[in-house]
């Protein structure tokens, strides 16, 4: 289960985030590596990568038997064959708190494989005792096939338990990178982050597997038969997680890195072929990025990108010189840097703009255009009477527009089918009747306002969700639990252009769900679900849904902590899904001091692996929403902090898209029980609209761009 939290992971409790990850630490390690840990503490360091070839690499040089080659640009080791034993160091040095093996963890390895005889055998790596033949844990690769092998004591004397993950061809003189997971009797290889290879054995990895006395050999045995004559770049070993998730998020899956020495990672300055021939400019040019570095002659002609300030640096021996002042000393530049420099808009600051007085307390907000008509927003609001409120744009602010009796309404959904205009409200409350049900509302064109169309029975609904597949409309409902039952079916309903109405066309079993949201990559369309809570616990699985023969079916699951909204964008061709987080609770295992400070991730989509793999987790307190939008050419999310264990008046954040550091915080902005972001654009500029669940007063922000 463990496992699975790394692999896919991932109203209102959460924990403070030192705590929980110093306890769930605790609690990885008490599990895998036995109770030798509870009386050594545990720190962050300690669920480290174990960069094993790293260790074979003494400071400023190399290991007798080891030699450095570069094939296609990238560097790796060659071992030598004549004395094996000098390959090997003592498995203390890795495991200095504990002498067991963990019982969960990953291998990751970077190879590049030679044409291997048939019958032979060649080990990537062991670890023996001393004076024993026996393996207690090893990697060997033979054509066509790669065997995990370890040693099991179930049998008296003990036995060598073959893990063959067989079709695996690594000889075509390519780099590749492979990620072995092992949990139990489950054992998986992905190859270069493609499709895994699954293998379940009778056999499951040993719980307690004793390293004493005992040494890791590189490329071998301890003998020179099966000595790997390949190269070696990478050999990682990660106790307690899938590696998959980490490592399948680089654009060169081959080469893609955890951990590598740091003599194979810096690529000489000229190519290793003719190919300076074919680009005469090339060079080997670093940009560091981050806080400012040291400039030193060390780092002298090398570049340092500031990213909060958007400038590049050249180190000149001593100081860092920008690049500008640096490009208009020279006069014949001049042209070349107004040309590259050419001004384009960009986020600089957000103001107060509009204090928007509701009915009530405020769960979500939906802003619209009807063409010819304006826009507008709807606010879900809590109390009814007098219910929830419709606003329009007028004369650059929000004004009253209409008033619609609601049942502590969670949010509203705007959508069209045809000519027809329509707005759905998520009702969670029964009316004065005691029924209990979601209503559909129409826009009259004549009125010029939205008047009762459809009602269909909900239970504590929460979100609407409307879309079009293959030309036909549907609008799907979360239900959040029917009385204490919050493991119910939410429905997603097919519009039946006879009838005129929506009708029933399927359910999905949803836990406490909160929020429905729908994409589409290419020809193939997804629903993703934020499943909040089962009865017992927030931390449960939320599900990603593929539409395949007229039906949604189930294509992922992700573990999540309460979650209460998914938000779905791109920054280029690149598909990422967030998920908003609100708190960890579960029944069954003691209190925290803090349920609602917890991360929030972002998942990318890995098209190679066919899933979403986590990219990057961002520290929220009781996130209830996320709402992506873009200013000029630059990318932002915001998340909506509710609570923080303490008060409701928390500072929600505008992360801006940083590249390779993913999303950075750019903005803080003061929020009371933040429950819902909207950004629109008008005529006069860009704005945010945030809603509170905990005062009858929502805010417009404006977005002031240089």
């Amino acid at each position: 289960m463990l496992t699975a939290c790394v692999i896919l992971a991932s109203s209102n409790v959460f924990l403070s985030s030192c705590l929980f990850f110093f306890s769930l630490q605790q609690f990885l390690y008490n599990v895998f590596f036995g109770e030798c840990w509870s009386s050594t503490g545990v720190t962050h360091a300690d669920l480290r990568p174990l960069d094993i070839l790293s260790e074979m690499v003494p400071a400023g040089g190399l290991a007798h038997g080891m030699r450095v080659f570069q094939v296609q640009g990238v560097r790796g080791f060659q071992l030598a064959a004549s004395r094996p034993r000098v390959l090997g160091f003592p498995a203390s040095r890795l495991f200095i708190h504990c002498d067991r093996f963990p019982e969960e963890f990953s291998i990751i390895v970077t190879l590049r494989v030679l044409s291997v005889p048939a019958k032979r055998n060649e080990y990537v790596f062991t670890l023996m005792a001393e004076e024993s033949p026996s393996v207690l844990v090893g990697l060997r690769y033979a054509p066509n096939k790669l065997h995990f092998l370890f040693w099991s004591q179930e049998r008296a004397g003990g036995w060598q338990i073959r893990v063959t993950f067989p079709n695996v061809s690594l000889s075509d003189n390519q780099w590749h990178t492979l990620v072995l997971a092992v949990s139990g009797q489950s054992f998986s290889l992905t190859v270069d982050c493609s499709v895994p290879k699954d293998v379940v054995v009778e056999t499951p990895f040993p719980a307690s597997l004793s390293v004493k006395r005992a040494s890791f050999y590189l490329g071998n045995r301890r003998r020179r038969k099966g000595v790997f004559t390949g190269l070696l770049r990478q050999l990682v070993l990660l106790p307690g997680a899938d590696a998959t998730p980490r490592i399948c998020t680089a654009m060169n899956f081959k080469v893609a890195t955890l951990s590598v020495p740091a003599i194979l990672q810096d690529l000489p300055a000229k190519p290793a072929s003719n190919e300076v021939l074919k680009y005469p400019y090339e060079t080997d040019t670093k940009v560091t990025l981050g806080s400012r570095p040291p400039c030193t002659r060390q780092e002298k002609t090398q570049f340092w990108f500031n990213a909060s300030r958007r400038g590049l640096y050249l180190c000149n021996g001593s100081t860092w010189i920008s690049l500008l002042e640096e490009l208009m000393l020279t006069p014949a530049r001049e042209n070349i840097w107004c040309r590259a420099a050419a001004v384009k808009h960009r986020l600089d600051y957000v103001e107060e703009y509009q204090n928007l007085v509701t009915n009530s307390e405020t769960m979500g907000v939906e802003l619209f255009t009807i063409p010819k008509v304006g826009l507008f927003a709807a606010t879900a609001n809590r109390y009814s009477p007098p219910g929830s409120a419709i606003y329009k744009w007028t004369d650059g602010k929000f004004v009253p527009y209409q008033n619609i009796p609601t049942y502590q309404a969670q949010s509203w959904k705007y959508f069209t089918i045809g000519k027809k205009i329509f707005l759905a409200v998520a009702n969670f409350e029964q009316n004065d009747r005691g029924q209990e049900f979601s209503v559909i509302y129409k826009w009259s064109h004549r009125k010029e306002k939205f008047i009762t169309y459809q009602r269909i029975t909900t239970h504590s609904a929460r979100d609407w969700e409307a879309f079009v597949i293959e030309g036909e409309a549907f609008l799907a409902v979360v239900n959040h639990r029917e009385g204490n039952n919050h493991n119910i079916d939410s429905v997603i309903y097919r519009w039946n252009p006879r009838t005129a109405l929506f009708e029933t066309n399927q359910t999905i079993p949803t836990s406490g769900a909160y929020d429905w949201e729908f994409f589409t990559i290419g020809p193939y369309s997804f629903l993703a679900v934020a499943n909040t809570f089962n009865g017992t616990s927030t931390k449960i699985y939320s599900n990603i849904y593929i539409w395949l023969s007229g039906s949604f079916q189930l294509f992922q699951s992700i573990l999540t902590f309460g979650a209460a909204d998914w938000e779905v964008f791109h920054v280029g061709d690149r598909v990422f899904l967030a998920v908003a987080n609100s708190h960890s609770y579960d029944s069954k295992t003691p209190a925290p001091s803090n349920f609602y400070a917890i991360n929030s991730s972002i998942y990318e989509l890995n098209i190679t692996a066919q899933m979403f793999v986590k990219f990057q987790d961002l520290l929220t307190y009781s996130a209830l929403d996320w709402e992506f939008f873009s200013v000029g050419d630059d990318s932002f999310l915001v998340v909506a902090n509710s609570f923080d264990g303490f008060t409701f008046s928390v500072n929600s954040i505008i992360y801006r898209w940083q590249g390779y550091e993913g999303f950075v915080a750019a903005h803080h902005l003061p929020t009371v029980g933040c429950r819902d972001w909207e950004a629109f654009h008008t005529a006069e500029g860009s704005y945010l609209l945030y809603s509170s669940a905990k005062e009858p007063l929502s805010k417009v922000l404006k977005l002031k761009t240089t």
